[in-house]
């Protein structure tokens, strides 16, 4: 191994240097980064050459400043970004979706998460994107005959290495970031908005032209909204609202009190109090107990959990019966960050919402994604309804996905899902996952339905009575959620 470390730590010097004004790249840095790239061909099962390359920081230190000088030098370029998006590729991709849980693969797991976390701080440079936004205006703005597969697989990479860049988890124990305040991941997307990569998503989303970007792109969205909660996103205003305000203050004040109680119970255990002489057993004069002998009484207990085995360890939990822990984490991102997000859902829904659901919708009925694509397509179900729904609640701009075979569609998929819980037990958590997704689609479908049945407009009216209708009438779709109820296992579903 120390004779694979050498050879990479040359290859790796022959990138070029850092100079006082501009990065000065080797003569050799493209048969460099080539060699790079077959090494992590060559990566064994302990991933040995993806750690030594992240603890030597090659990405924010040499590949970066390469991907931002030298962006006219094409080979150059395309060499850098495919390096760079096997770089930054998800540590969940590259453990198949399990996360090792034994003591080494786990500690080398963790230690891949961080170097990804480090790279995702290296992506808050604006000029970066700046890069990537000329890259792929210039494949957007040229003509349909002159895209040949080589653009297009470009364009593919660089879309890629956006969603590996937000891919990446964010580090909440490490950043410390309170609601309202801009994480690593409110950096990273305030740096995309600056350098107008979020308009180039949007352009491709609008685009009947760019059809094939469609999933990458839909991938995309739901990474940049994955810590945003569609009701909170659809009422941030410039203003902030009474509510808003009133909100913010009761939790303050619990804050305040939680601290008031813990400094209190602090003083009380440490403070010099005498102790008391009738704290434990003693025993009653004159009452008899079961025998002949005085009756024995142990001091009474305030709280149940003060009881005499408080003490005793509890029984420890299987690992494969441990209940299924949710990942989905809500925040507040910065007050800046949720306004364009805002603004970017209320165009999304506007120009792109029908026309892109349609085709994914077609893409995954004949089987031609990825099997993990319909996860996005029901988040952005449930997302952009439950939006539209407390924003201005308009029908036409989600018509495509209000129709009973859309209803069909996820009620399938759930079944699906129910059955590989059963046969795909090493995936558990994975399928689980899908389902929940489908099962909140399904339900703001019928908050959808519910909404436009309580409306005031007849034509709204009949047109959720007709829907519902068709629905109540079929046993599948009546007795879907009470089946699920009925198998209910904290071990296989989510909460």
């Amino acid at each position: 191994m120390a004779l694979v470390h050498a050879e990479l730590t040359a290859t790796c010097n022959s990138l070029g240097c850092a100079g006082p004004d501009k990065y000065c790249i080797d003569p050799q840095c493209s048969e460099a980064i080539r060699d790079l790239i077959k090494f992590l061909r060559r990566d064994g099962d302990d991933h040995e050459i993806r750690r030594f390359l992240g603890a030597a920081n090659i990405v924010e230190t040499d590949l970066l400043p390469i991907l931002v000088e030298y962006s006219d030098k094409s080979e150059l370029f395309d060499l850098v970004i495919r390096l760079l998006v096997n770089l930054t590729t998800p540590a969940l991709l590259i453990y198949n979706e399990q996360p090792p849980m034994e003591k080494t693969p786990r500690q080398y797991y963790l230690q891949m998460l961080l170097h990804l976390q480090k790279y995702k701080r290296a992506f808050t440079d604006v000029n970066v994107w700046k890069v990537i936004v000329d890259k792929l205006a210039a494949v957007i703005q040229a003509e349909y005959y002159e895209k040949g597969e080589e653009k297009v697989l470009s364009t593919v990479r660089l879309l890629i290495l956006v969603r590996n860049i937000l891919h990446v988890p964010a580090d909440n124990d490490a950043e410390c970031r309170p609601d309202n305040d801009a994480n690593l991941h409110d950096q990273v997307l305030w740096a995309m908005h600056q350098s107008q990569l979020i308009d180039i998503i949007m352009y491709i989303t609008c685009s009947d032209n760019e059809q094939q970007y469609y999933l990458h792109t839909l991938e995309i969205i739901s990474l940049m909204l994955r810590d945003q909660n569609a009701t909170e996103l659809a009422n941030a205003s410039v203003n902030r609202s009474q509510t808003e305000k009133q909100r913010d203050e009761q939790e303050l004040k619990l804050v305040l009190e939680k601290e008031r109680k813990e400094k209190m119970e602090k003083i009380k255990k440490y403070s010099g109090k005498r102790h008391s002489r009738f704290g434990g057993r003693f025993v009653v004069s004159g009452m008899k107990s079961i025998g002949d002998n005085e009756m024995v009484v142990s001091s009474m207990t305030s709280n149940i959990n003060k009881a005499f085995d408080r003490y005793k360890k509890p029984l420890k939990t299987p690992r494969n019966r441990m209940p299924l822990k949710d990942s989905g984490i809500e925040r507040k991102s910065a007050f800046s960050v949720r306004l364009f997000l805002k603004e970017f859902c209320v165009e999304f829904l506007q120009g792109a919402y029908n026309t892109l659901m349609k085709h994914i919708r077609e893409t995954l009925v004949r089987s031609k994604g990825q099997p993990n694509d319909e996860s996005y397509y029901f988040w952005a179900i449930q997302f952009f309804m439950e939006f539209n729904r407390n924003y201005k609640f308009e029908i036409k701009l989600v018509s495509e996905t209000l129709a009973l075979n859309i209803f069909h569609f996820i009620q399938e998929r759930i079944e699906d899902s129910r059955e590989k819980l059963i046969t795909d037990k090493k995936k558990i958590p994975i399928w689980s996952k899908r389902m929940h997704l489908g099962l909140k689609a399904y339900k703001e479908l019928m908050e959808t339905l519910l909404l436009m049945y309580q409306s005031k407009d007849p034509t709204l009216q009949s047109s959720a009575r007709t829907i519902l209708t068709n629905l109540f009438y079929m046993v599948e779709y009546r007795d879907l959620i009470l089946s699920l109820i009925n198998l209910y296992d904290e071990v296989k579903f989510s909460q």
